[in-house]
């Protein structure tokens, strides 16, 4: 497994060893005890996630708040996203800034997305499975939107029409958020 550290504190690229032949592949998308110790982190995953998607889908901004706020390990089995993830904690000096990555099948590269980090993704590809692991379960009470093209990100999502969910499309604004992340 091989680690990389991003420009943003505690967001890391997890890129996997995988064992190949002509019979196919074989890796290890998840191991505790590396994680920990390769990543320096003390994570607990209780809950995985999975969604179906078709190709030009947007899903997010999304986040919880505290006390119900999650740290995501991301990868796509099948297809490939643009997963987009803002900064929303205060003290930082990359808080308002977004990181963006291709995620996919084929590179099998994963995302750390530490707690107070809003997370998003537009679908590449069709019939793509995007699946998480999150360090909270979920609650609907502390679940949170950013809109995805708020011009005080300047993400370039590649997207001049993407699909949206009505939730996705009522998002609040940035400038709206008081964020309780530090």
């Amino acid at each position: 497994m091989k680690i990389e550290s991003t420009s943003f504190r505690d967001l890391k690229i997890i890129t996997p060893d995988v064992f190949g032949d002509d019979r196919g592949y074989f890796f290890e998308p998840f191991n505790e005890a590396r994680f920990r110790v390769e990543t320096g982190l003390n994570i607990t995953f209780v809950q995985d996630n999975e969604s179906l998607s078709r190709k030009n889908v947007l899903r997010g901004l999304h986040f919880q708040v505290p006390p119900k706020s999650q740290a995501k390990l991301i990868r796509v089995t099948r297809g490939a996203v643009l997963d987009v993830v803002v900064d929303l904690r205060k003290s930082e000096p990359t808080f308002g800034k977004h990181y963006s990555i291709v995620l996919s099948s084929e590179n099998k590269q994963q995302l750390f997305v530490p707690e107070g980090f809003a997370h998003g993704f537009y679908v590449l590809e069709d019939q793509t499975i995007f699946s998480y692991k999150c360090s909270n379960y979920y609650s609907k009470e502390h679940d949170r939107s950013i809109l995805w093209n708020d011009p005080a990100f300047g993400i370039d999502w590649n997207a001049a029409l993407p699909e949206l969910s009505d939730k996705d499309k009522a998002a609040m604004k940035f400038a709206e958020f008081d964020s309780p992340f530090f």
